[in-house]
């Protein structure tokens, strides 16, 4: 079956060749290709109609989530991927996940891969649950199966509901997106797919991870024009805010102690010292900012 594939582009030409030439060789149906381009200053939206792809122009950079709505907006298939334009296939697995969303009332998420065919961390427990805190206190790998994959969904080799994907791929039926906005357009930047993901929850609409479709991604393009500390601050504001509008106050004292416990922990072991010391100012500034 076709499907929309909806990707919003923000300086993102040479990302965006790397997908398109990855879809021309994996894909066995071309699907409704919708570039929505935001603010850009390369020739990403003159490269995506060359190869083919609807293209939308924005003015000035409204942001991801608006972006992405507006591409939805134009869908004219069944089911439609929201697609960043630093990831690419390796396979027809996309083919797979479209076919399983068709079916259900979910958000389909697939295994997202570093380039060196590492896992990356893209899927999560529910923020502030007990799930968070079994991730904190413990090394995941050596707890056994049913609770490392509790504590770290990312790494399950079975499909399973978990409590939140990031937005790098996500696939559902075009009109379940368009009932949940699917993007808070208020929102510019990061947690736009925590808010989702949580807001579909709260309607009884899972999100799945199936590891067995595997997709690269590149990862953190959009945020690099940023200063590290920066980019930190703006994300922890932004993780306390969702949680705090979709879950409540309660859900927002837990997640911040599972945080604090996670990042000291690394730090007392040795791990990566200096970004979780920056984690840790960025969670302490957001709290001082929201009191």
């Amino acid at each position: 079956m076709t499907f929309s594939l909806c990707v919003v582009l923000h300086n993102s030409s040479g990302e965006l060749e790397a997908l398109l030439d990855s879809v021309d060789r994996h894909l066995s149906i071309r699907p409704q290709i919708i570039c929505v381009d935001s603010g850009s200053s390369d020739n990403g939206a003159a490269l995506a109609g060359s190869r083919g792809a609807e293209v939308i122009v924005m003015d000035g950079n409204p942001g991801f989530g608006a972006a992405n709505n507006a591409a939805l907006a134009a869908a004219t298939e069944a089911v439609s991927v929201l697609l960043n334009p630093d990831c690419r296939l390796v396979d027809a697995g996309l083919e797979r996940l479209v076919a399983a969303a068709e079916g259900r009332r979910a958000l389909m998420a697939p295994r997202l891969l570093n380039d060196d065919g590492t896992i990356q961390d893209s899927a999560h427990p529910l923020p502030g649950s007990w799930d968070g805190y079994l991730a904190a206190v413990t090394v995941p790998r050596l707890l056994p199966r049913r609770l490392r994959e509790r504590a770290q969904p990312f790494r399950s080799e079975r499909e399973r509901v978990v409590g939140w994907a990031i937005g790098a791929c996500l696939v559902a039926q075009t009109k379940l997106l368009r009932e949940l906005g699917p993007f808070n357009a208020e929102d510019f930047l990061f947690a736009e797919d925590l808010d989702l993901c949580l807001r579909a929850r709260a309607l009884a609409i899972p999100t799945t991870l199936d590891p067995a479709v595997k997709l690269v991604h590149r990862g953190a393009h959009t945020s690099g024009g940023t200063t590290d500390q920066t980019r930190l601050d703006r994300q922890a504001w932004r993780r306390r805010e969702v949680i705090g509008r979709q879950l409540g106050a309660r859900a927002v004292a837990r997640d911040d102690r599972s945080q604090y416990l996670t990042f000291t922990l690394r730090i007392m072991a040795g791990r990566d010292r200096a970004r979780n010391e920056m984690l840790i100012t960025a969670l302490r500034r957001a709290q001082n900012r929201s009191s």
